[in-house]
């Protein structure tokens, strides 16, 4: 997946979604979907996922052609908030220390 967003940056005109990066990837058992985790430096991340899950047919489309895969997963972007998840329970930590 970032192979292919850097391989198709030129063709993305949306500056939002030339911004993301691809964080981590599972894929169902039979191969069908494929949940696509992604950050953004974009205040607005409901925004930006849901103008990649609007992408999401075209980006598997050239995934299709260039894996060659006999069935592509459908796939949906997820913003990843690990790292903001993070910073929160650090500070909570902090805080706690403080105390």
């Amino acid at each position: 997946m970032k192979r292919f967003f850097n391989r198709y940056e030129e063709e993305i005109e949306d500056e939002m979604i030339k911004n993301v990066s691809i964080t981590d990837l599972t894929i169902d058992n039979d191969m069908t979907f494929a949940t696509v985790y992604f950050m953004t430096r974009h205040k607005d991340t409901s925004l930006v996922e849901k103008k990649l899950n609007k992408a999401s047919s075209f980006i598997r489309y050239n995934l299709a052609h260039k894996l060659n895969l006999r069935n592509t997963p459908f796939l949906k972007f997820v913003y990843d908030k690990s790292i903001e998840n993070g910073e929160n329970i650090e500070r909570i930590l902090k805080n706690i220390d403080e105390k």
